[in-house]
């Protein structure tokens, strides 16, 4: 048996007067998606345990299996194991994005969260700028990908709190600085960081150019390193993971599964689908599992950009879902596990803890119809009345 999840980040949304009262998901064409919820299970899960926040991590250690109220400690050390940066206990670990912040009537105002989704390339001279001038001693930087990367306070506190950037798009951070015990030296970094990217080349270079400039840090998502066990230990199969995004393939490596890199994977609405779809079924000849992560549809949303959203979840119908359909039944039995993570509804432009619609199915049948569904939406999957309240027990009926 083959089991392989195809997770659409931030698919689900609320409805829109534009759309007519639908959703973007509802709207969009889905064929692929369309049929699988018509002959399989749909239903509605939470992913989000009373009294978190609706962070991709805790939605994903969800949707891989695990409870967040028994292993979650933070999103920073899952991108930490994902770049191959060892934590020891006394570390703490910090989400760092490259921003754009922009003065507004006398204010600072959160311009982008992602510096106009700025080149790796281009980030990495930024993150190599602050280790040279910043880091060496408590504090450690390190690159990622694009706007994301990773930073690490050598005997650090975590007794803080943050605001994800994306939550922040066109305000003022003037009350959304970092706080608690800590939170000085931090916002020293940050503002020190604008002093050092002011003039930098690269971004003296995006200015000439009409791009937005990475003009400052933003620290988030801190935590220390995770205890869990692996997938192997907890459900009995071999797997991979396939992302863009560092969080999700950390995850992946605390869960023991390979992480497989595929070549123009962007974490953005240009990714390459079909390489990410083509590179699960090839994985899927010498493992059991695959977790296939799609960033785009999420990224439209924190955006607020309906139509690029509205294309997204098209594109992941017919470049992901439709490929690795069409080519599981040459690999024998199978199942497919179809969802977002959370819902990142277009205008509010940041997720919600809204339960998500998922489809179930089994190519010998495990998983019937229930009800009359016509298509894949949170309207369709609602409706057939199957409601999972502790989302991570998703992964026991999957393997079961």
């Amino acid at each position: 048996m083959k089991y392989i999840v195809l997770l659409g980040d931030g698919m689900a949304d609320e409805p829109l007067d534009e759309l007519g009262g639908k959703t973007p998901l509802e709207f969009a064409r889905t064929p692929r998606m369309d049929a699988l919820a018509k002959a399989g299970e749909t239903g509605m899960m939470e992913t989000v345990p009373k009294g978190y926040h609706p962070g991709s991590d805790v939605d994903n250690l969800s949707v891989f299996g695990y409870d967040p109220t028994v292993c979650y400690g933070g999103r920073s050390p899952l991108e930490a194991a994902s770049m191959g940066v060892d934590l020891a206990s006394e570390d703490v670990a910090f989400r760092l994005n490259l921003v754009t912040i922009l003065p507004h009537y006398g204010k600072l105002y959160m311009e982008d969260f992602s510096a106009g989704h700025i080149a790796t390339e281009e980030a990495r001279e930024l993150i190599d700028c602050l280790e040279e001038e910043l880091g060496g001693g408590e504090f450690r930087f390190y690159p990622g990908v694009s706007y994301r990367h990773l930073m690490v306070w050598k005997n650090g506190r975590d007794r803080l709190q943050f605001t994800p950037p994306h939550d922040l798009t066109h305000q003022s951070i003037e009350n959304h600085l970092p706080k608690g015990d800590g939170a000085d030296e931090l916002i020293n970094l940050m503002t020190s960081s604008q002093m050092l990217f002011n003039n930098h080349p690269v971004n003296l270079r995006r200015k000439m150019a009409g791009q937005l400039p990475a003009n400052s840090i933003w620290l988030w998502g801190h935590g220390r390193a995770p205890h869990m066990e692996s997938m192997r230990k907890k459900f009995g199969i071999t797997g991979a993971v396939i992302s863009a995004v560092d969080l999700i393939k950390g995850i992946g490596v605390c869960a023991g599964l390979d992480v497989i890199e595929v070549p123009g994977a962007t974490g953005y609405i240009d990714t390459n689908y079909v390489g990410k779809a083509e590179a699960a079924l090839d994985a899927l000849k010498t493992r059991d599992f695959v977790y296939l992560h799609v960033e785009a549809p999420d990224e439209a949303a924190h955006a607020g950009n309906l139509e690029d959203k509205i294309a997204a979840i098209e594109t992941f119908d017919e470049k992901v879902v439709g490929t690795v359909v069409d080519g599981l039944p040459a690999l024998g039995d199978y199942r497919v596990l179809v969802l977002p993570d959370h819902p990142t509804p277009v205008r509010k432009m940041t997720h919600t803890l809204d339960p998500v619609p998922y489809i179930l199915y089994g190519s010998g049948g495990e998983f019937p119809a229930v009800g009359r569904v016509s298509g894949y939406s949170e309207k369709q999957a609602s409706a057939t009345g199957i409601h999972l309240n502790r989302g991570h027990e998703m992964m026991k009926r999957f393997f079961s």
